[in-house]
């Protein structure tokens, strides 16, 4: 068994439970309801708080503060936590807070994450595994992230906004709608402007797969009919294609917003 390795220097409080081979630098600061799993690595001056649970072999860089109150002033000390999941990369100054009793009390990040410097994830955020946060992304409350999107630097996603797997948001892209998985929006008041292709090719989608993809995207998005009846053509056109029935379901889901659609070419 590998014992942990605490700085002299850092603040741990004696309830914190720490796995084995856990390092924790200098100045860093651990709440008395932290759980850290094993091998995780805490850089000097980062401060895990609140009930945190943080997955085996995560990584958390200077200055990251997760499981801080959460930013919402409805909240009223009920009970919140914070969990992130296995090999998950947090970079400097990231922020992370718990849920509140809108959000089922619980924020939850994936596995194999990615967060760049600056990232923020509010109270409530659902986050699957192998996203990525590019720097200064942030996320506003209750926004759901699925596996494999990307968020791109200074973007900013509003509340209850669903962003589906696989999707890419461009640099400075403010994401007030639901995007579609494997879409990709750009712009101030993002639209969306095609297909995740780079994204899809580097996951290892077959050809076929992306070109059934893209037929679909062109019958949802095409001026005929209304979306509700596009979207049945979708679904009857490739009943036995997985990754267009993921938008199909995706598309038939509950949502608080609207769905970010092509910019009007008039």
């Amino acid at each position: 068994m590998l014992t942990a390795t605490v700085h002299p220097m850092a603040v741990v409080d004696t309830n914190a439970k720490l796995g084995e081979g856990v390092e924790i630098g200098p100045f860093a600061v651990i709440g008395p309801q932290v759980t850290l799993g094993n091998r995780v690595k805490v850089h000097s001056h980062a401060v895990i708080t609140g009930k945190t649970s943080i997955g085996d072999a995560c990584e958390i860089h200077p200055f990251a503060v997760l499981g801080g109150t959460p930013q919402d002033k409805k909240y009223r000390g009920e009970d919140s936590s914070l969990t992130v999941g296995a090999h998950t990369t947090v970079r400097e100054h990231v922020t992370m807070n718990g849920g509140t009793e809108g959000g089922g009390h619980v924020t939850r990040v994936g596995s194999h994450c990615l967060f760049l410097a600056g990232a923020h994830v509010a109270h409530d955020c659902q986050i699957g595994d192998h996203v990525i946060l590019v720097n200064n992304a942030t996320l506003a409350g209750h926004v759901t992230v699925e596996e494999h999107a990307i968020l791109g630097g200074l973007s900013a996603v509003h509340q209850w906004v669903r962003i589906g797997a696989h999707a890419f948001a461009g640099g400075m892209s403010g994401v007030e709608n639901d995007v579609i998985p494997f879409g990709m929006v750009l712009g101030n008041r993002a639209a969306l402007a095609g297909l995740n292709i780079v994204g899809l090719k580097r996951q290892g989608f077959e050809r076929e797969q992306i070109h059934a993809l893209r037929q679909a995207y062109r019958l949802l998005f095409s001026q005929e009919g209304t979306l509700q009846e596009r979207l049945d053509d979708v679904d009857k056109m490739f009943p036995d294609e997985p990754a267009v029935q993921r938008i199909v379901a995706f598309m038939r889901a509950r949502t608080d917003r609207s769905f970010c659609v092509p910019r009007s070419q008039a």
